[in-house]
């Protein structure tokens, strides 16, 4: 794999507290001075104790104040733009808000990076929710899809797409050094609000039912968090990356939803018994990247096997909720 090293940049990172944001910021903050924008609704960074190193900053703002975005980009060199509503249950509840944080946040972020004239490289994170319910082996070239106009669930990829393609044309317009990048479904110690692996861990560990919606024969592939942190370390200091979209995920470790939560059961030494729920909404039932282009541009491959970064992740929760009690 090629140099991850990034040296002494200023990087801003909006929605650092989170999952994903949190252990940039731990990979960061050793040679680099690194600022946090993030409203604090979810927090995965002060628990870790990352707030108080003397290389990061914490401001407690939101992407929808403009003067805010203004002050958090102006002597930064590099953002890493993560701030977002996110989770499928949290979307279908707040799509008006899910839309005006990509949407505007974005907007403000990519206005105010362009105009500081100092930005060497603009990371926007997207998902791969823009390739809609069937997406198998897709490619960075594969037609993106949205759901129906009105449907909730489809309202943050809608509005993440859109973003995209904001980017991209500032890349085209400005020649700014902007790159997309697009997760599936990362998964990882400090998760924290939705997800399945999460929610099967800790369910798992407590002897509480694992609950599937329908009957768990959703495809999904899973990458390790640390696996994504190296592409998005990657994507900051390639060259080759300005101007790029990037799937991030990993091929190899591709399950069942109910196959999942068997083998969470197993490696957790649970007894936790499944449970099948209906549910009526809208759903992704195949979900599996192409990295080609990450493995040719970036010179990354995904470390983690599935088994091996859910042992991780669970070693984790344990002593979490061993903590707790």
């Amino acid at each position: 794999m090629a140099n991850l090293e990034l040296r002494d940049a200023h990087v801003l990172v909006t929605g650092g507290a989170g999952f994903i944001g949190s252990h940039l910021v731990e990979r960061l903050r050793t040679h680099n001075r690194v600022r946090v924008l993030d409203i604090m609704r979810r927090d995965a960074l002060r628990p870790a104790g990352l707030h108080d190193h003397k290389n990061v900053e914490l401001v407690v703002g939101d992407v929808l104040d403009q003067d805010a975005v203004r002050r958090a980009v102006k002597d930064t060199d590099i953002v890493i733009h993560l701030a977002s509503i996110a989770g499928v249950d949290t979307v279908m509840r707040m799509p008006t808000q899910t839309m005006r944080v990509s949407l505007l946040g974005t907007a403000f972020l990519l206005e105010a990076a362009q105009q500081a004239g100092r930005c060497r490289r603009f990371l926007d994170f997207s998902t791969s929710e823009v390739f809609g319910r069937y997406a198998y082996q897709v490619s960075e070239l594969d037609a993106t899809t949205v759901g129906a106009v009105g449907e909730a669930r489809w309202t943050y990829a809608v509005s993440k797409l859109a973003t995209e393609h904001l980017a991209m044309t500032y890349h085209r317009q400005f020649q700014f050094p902007a790159v997309t990048l697009r997760p599936f479904n990362i998964y990882g110690p400090r998760q924290i609000g939705e997800g399945a692996v999460h929610h099967f861990i800790v369910r798992a560990l407590r002897g509480e039912p694992l609950v599937i919606h329908n009957d768990g024969s959703q495809i999904r592939a899973w990458c390790y968090i640390d696996d994504i942190i190296d592409a998005t370390l990657l994507t900051l200091t390639r060259p080759e990356a300005s101007g790029q979209a990037f799937n991030i995920g990993n091929p190899r470790s591709t399950v069942t939803v109910y196959h999942l939560a068997q083998l969470i059961r197993r490696l957790c030494g649970s007894s936790s018994a499944i449970e099948f729920v209906r549910w009526d909404h809208p759903d992704v039932e195949l979900r599996v990247p192409s990295v080609a282009k990450a493995r040719e541009l970036l010179q990354w491959e995904p470390r983690f096997d599935l088994d091996e970064g859910l042992m991780e992740t669970i070693a984790w929760y344990r002593h979490k909720l061993e903590a707790e009690r």
